[in-house]
């Protein structure tokens, strides 16, 4: 990559960090949560729903304004925005309405990143696949570092103090932007033109299909993970305090386990764009999404070690097809309009994503988290046939980095 390609990335990958970030902090501290406020923890998932929604569904107008205004602008109040409402999440914890309302902004405003950030990087950095690579490491590290850090600051600070860090990180991302140059505007693709066709559209609501299942399965597995390790793994719990002399809680121990297996999705992202540089798109899509649906199943079965190997199993790949997805939208989508074309996905990602909390939420509260699995797989099915339907209709058409 050249210098200009570096100076994006280093901006997008701070501002794609930052935006996980914000979303996987509250489920690390779910449980807290509903002590601090003595709710149940459906009680307390319900209070992360406008975030979660808003999240999604703010995309798509985040990215027409994108290829209206430009990058570094909506970067700036993504971080500022983001950054003002962890600090009124800090300053509510004696209030749940106010906290839904503070998270609800946070969510909004994190809703800039994806379109904005990934649209420049697929207009200005000409290998794509390896850019959303490393940029989607670094969403990777956003996921391993919120509940880490969530359970740490938690453990030796209280609930409140998290969302004090929240703030900081959030706030941190103008001194990135300062530093960088005016955005280039480009009017053309750097990608060659015979990538876009009068038939595109069709091929695009396709992909869209596959990305709003997917997003089901991603926000259902994010916002469950932490407390399913704490709720499921006892015996674990009491064999490592044992071994540490009792030091740490249940909390911290399923939060430093949920770090660990998103630090471990980062070569899942590295592999995904070495296979998108490398492979057909598509098929490698089809692949990735095959795996999580037995990993799913497994761990809706099982506890304990055998409960966190198949998670990291599910984790690499749920993860790893990211750079894949995120390419194949760079191919399908108008380049003059990648913004938007990045926010209407994310708006079925996130936003219908959302809507799965739901779901998740119901599910849990009447059958159980591993009930919540078994229907997760049952989605990566539905994902895995809107990407057969996308392999056949493109089926003329060569798809690869190379």
């Amino acid at each position: 990559m050249n210098k200009d390609e570096k100076a994006i990335l280093l901006v997008t990958c701070y501002g794609h960090f930052v935006s996980h970030f914000n979303m996987l902090v509250f489920p690390a501290v779910l449980i807290p949560l509903a002590d601090q406020f003595g709710m149940s923890i459906a009680e307390t998932l319900s209070l992360s729903f406008w975030m979660y929604l808003l999240f999604g569904f703010s995309a798509l107008p985040w990215g027409l304004a994108g290829d209206r205004f430009g990058t570094k602008a909506l970067l700036m109040l993504y971080h500022t925005g983001a950054g003002l409402c962890g600090l009124l999440a800090f300053f509510s914890l004696a209030n749940p309405l106010l906290f839904s309302l503070a998270l609800s902004g946070l969510g909004l405003f994190s809703g800039i990143y994806h379109p904005v950030g990934l649209g420049w990087i697929a207009r200005d950095i000409r290998n794509t696949s390896i850019g959303m690579a490393y940029n989607g490491m670094f969403g990777n590290l956003g996921l391993a570092a919120a509940p880490l850090l969530a359970g740490l600051v938690n453990l030796f600070f209280g609930v409140a103090a998290v969302y004090f860090v929240v703030a900081m990180v959030n706030l941190s991302g103008i001194f990135f932007l300062l530093g960088t140059a005016r955005q280039r505007r480009k009017e053309t693709s750097p990608h060659n033109s015979t990538t876009v066709s009068a038939r595109v559209p069709s091929h695009f609501f396709i992909l869209l299909g596959a990305t709003m299942l997917g997003g089901i399965v991603y926000r259902g597995t994010s916002v469950t993970l932490p407390a399913y390790f704490q709720l499921s793994n006892g015996e674990l719990f009491q064999d490592l305090t044992l071994l540490f002399g009792g030091i740490g809680t249940e909390n911290a121990v399923a939060t430093v386990t949920t770090s660990m297996i998103y630090l471990l999705g980062m070569a899942g992202q590295y592999s995904g764009g070495k296979v998108g540089e490398h492979f057909d798109l598509r098929r490698g899509y089809l692949f990735f999404h095959c795996i999580t649906i037995p990993a799913a199943i497994a761990m809706a079965l099982t506890t304990n070690i055998p409960l966190i190997i198949f998670a990291v199993i599910h984790s690499f790949f749920l993860l790893g097809m990211q750079p894949i997805e995120n390419t194949l939208v760079s191919r399908l989508a108008p380049p003059w309009l990648m913004s938007s074309a990045y926010g209407l996905k994310f708006v079925l990602t996130f936003g219908v994503g959302a809507l799965g909390v739901k779901i998740i939420e119901i599910i849990e509260k009447n059958y159980g988290f591993p009930a919540v699995y078994l229907s997760l797989a049952s989605v990566s099915s539905l994902v895995v046939a809107c990407i057969i339907l996308l392999i056949v209709r493109t089926r003329s058409r060569e798809m690869t980095e190379l």
